[in-house]
């Protein structure tokens, strides 16, 4: 494997101008989108390889269900690459050599833990697509896609996904972010642990359900529902926790601070209360370990900081974990102490966008910094690195993805966040001790089931 440069920024980008503590935000016009069609895939991403061939061309030969592969709803999703091996491991000794495609993040791990950090390099692929109804839809709206006056927050006649196929300033790639994970209904059950440096685990377990009408194709972008993604948060575990619930939506079109309207039922007063300020940097997860907007590396408002297109590289990033999500895989064999067990991960080399954001004056939260690495044929966030207040590199987090048979889309399965001043980590959207997640299918799914009347009822 062959190293490659740095860093390469589009030339579009260097013309365009990256930094938006002002600018003018206009729509992917009808021209620009003629070049899904020939350079660039239905959602933006470049179709050719890398010149090395080590990135293949985008295919898109599969929709839900690879040929071959055995499944059916409410399994465990099948590793269509089950028989590859590694081309390469990577570890703190041989790291220089590939040092170009790894981020700040990745060679801190593999100098923190030298002897047990490794990331096994598989070959790339580029083989699953979306529906054409996704496409159809993304060359509809995406002529039409605004922002708000406050355009890190508000966003209005956009598709349900890629509002910005060719995105030219960092906010509309945040954009692409923020609903990059849009899925008709997620009903899932998710442990989280947090491993301590010696090897102790806090454990935590939330029921966890997101519905968004958008996604499902029910309402037309007309419909005040074709803005709201509703989600619904029970704690399970711990016990002092349990019967806590989260209920509320985000709300896409909405010049406010927060674009979360969020109620918390608390099983002790048997009450609910209007939660306005939740979100951001809130502690959240066992322990309060990570933020509210880390869910799935970034999730909501952008508000609070200033978003930069640094520009676009190749990083080996977690890819095709179908093996990470086994039910065959125990918590006592995946978490080991520092991190997670690399016999169990899979990482592929990838394009991927570079996002910086930087925290606006005036503003707080816990990172100063973040940077974020998305996947250029799905836009999901699968590497982001955190800075604290000084501008050290404090937390380096990554997501595991894969593409859901059912649901046709790219999905955020285990997270992991590193603590790289403690030693301690996170895992989230850990299933494999517990149900499968259902991914649109959910009938109970509605608006009523998401209010706060719903969550009262809950704990009676």
């Amino acid at each position: 494997m062959r190293p490659t440069p740095r860093l390469r920024i589009p030339a579009m980008l260097l013309a365009s101008g990256m930094a938006l503590a002002t600018a003018a935000f206009a729509a992917n016009s009808a021209d620009e989108l003629k070049q899904l069609d020939s350079k660039l895939t239905p959602v933006g991403a470049e179709r050719a390889g890398s010149k090395d061939g080590e990135i293949p061309a985008w295919n898109g030969k599969w929709l839900g269900t690879p040929p071959g592969v055995k499944w059916q709803a409410g399994e465990r999703y099948p590793d269509p690459y089950a028989n590859e091996k590694p081309v390469v491991v990577i570890t703190a000794q041989n790291m220089a050599q590939y040092e170009n495609h790894l981020t700040d993040g990745q060679k801190a791990l593999l100098k923190r833990y030298p002897e047990t950090f490794k990331i096994p390099v598989y070959p790339s692929h580029r083989d699953f697509r979306f529906t054409d109804a996704v496409y159809k839809e993304i060359r509809t709206l995406a002529p039409t896609s605004t922002m708000t006056a406050e355009a890190a927050n508000g966003i209005k006649n956009a598709p349900p996904i890629v509002p910005f196929p060719i995105p030219k300033n960092g906010v509309e790639l945040m954009w692409n972010l923020r609903l990059s994970s849009g899925i008709g209904a997620e009903a899932a059950t998710y442990d989280q642990a947090v491993v301590y440096p010696e090897g102790n685990i806090a454990w935590g377990r939330v029921r966890y359900d997101i519905f968004s009408m958008r996604n499902t194709g029910t309402v037309d972008s007309k419909n005040e529902l074709y803005d709201r993604t509703f989600f619904r948060q029970t704690t399970l575990l711990p016990l002092r926790d349990r019967g806590t619930v989260l209920v509320g939506y985000s709300l896409w079109d909405d010049n406010s601070d927060n674009g979360n309207r969020t109620w918390m039922y608390n099983p002790g007063t048997r009450r609910v209360r209007q939660a306005p300020e939740y979100g951001f940097d809130q502690p959240n997860g066992t322990g309060g370990f990570r933020t509210v907007d880390d869910d799935r590396l970034y999730n909501g408002t952008g508000v609070r900081y200033d978003w930069k297109i640094v520009g676009k590289k190749e990083v080996y990033v977690p890819y095709d974990n179908y093996k990470l999500m086994s039910a065959s895989i125990k918590y006592k064999d995946m978490l080991g102490k520092g991190h997670a067990n690399p016999d169990f991960m899979r990482y592929e080399l990838h394009r991927v966008w570079v996002l910086e954001a930087t925290l606006k004056s005036g503003y707080r939260h816990q990172y100063s910094k973040r940077r974020l690495y998305l996947d250029e044929d799905s836009w999901i966030a699968v590497l982001a690195d955190n800075f604290d207040a000084q501008g050290n590199l404090w937390r380096t987090n990554m997501a595991t993805t894969l593409y859901a048979y059912d649901a046709h889309t790219f999905y955020t399965g285990v997270t992991f966040y590193h603590d790289l001043a403690s030693g301690a980590y996170l895992a989230d959207r850990l299933s494999n001790e517990n149900v499968m997640p259902v991914l649109n299918n959910s009938p109970q799914f509605n608006p009523g089931y998401f209010s706060p009347d719903a969550a009262r009822s809950s704990g009676t």
